[in-house]
């Protein structure tokens, strides 16, 4: 068994999320732990932080309540938050650190870059940065 209290899981929207909630929720079944996942909007430098930017917060609150219902079938409940940062790997693991996150589950796609697969910027950062455990979920080939 997992011992974590607290679980987060990054989402995006893509074909992972789904796998990576229902993950977190298994282990939040046998641990009771409380369940955080949020969506980061990455803000483009040439906009102020705190931009209004209507259609990607109406896009990530759709990504989280889809992660709700993903855990309403575990009969879980998930804390959402939606967040927008310049980089989105810092902000996931400033997450962490503030609400003493044990687990991250993060979800990632199969993508290639020149023929080989590509895990991109954002998990590697997160897998170098994190003071916790890292369960990546990637999808099939």
């Amino acid at each position: 068994m997992v011992d974590a209290s607290r679980i987060l899981i990054p989402v995006k929207g893509g074909p992972t999320d789904d796998d990576a909630v229902a993950l977190a929720c298994q282990v939040a079944v046998q641990s009771k732990a409380e369940i955080h996942a949020i969506h980061v909007i990455e803000v483009k430098r040439t906009m102020p932080l705190d931009a209004e930017l209507h259609a990607e917060a109406e896009r990530g609150e759709g990504f989280l309540n889809r992660a709700e219902q993903v855990a309403d079938r575990f009969k879980q409940t998930l804390q959402t938050d939606l967040l927008q940062a310049r980089d989105v790997g810092p902000a996931i693991i400033d997450e962490v650190l503030e609400r003493g996150i044990d687990l991250i589950v993060l979800g990632i796609g199969y993508k290639k870059r020149f023929g080989e697969f590509d895990l991109g910027k954002t998990a590697p950062y997160i897998l170098k940065h994190a003071p916790c455990r890292v369960w990546v979920c990637r999808q099939a080939t």
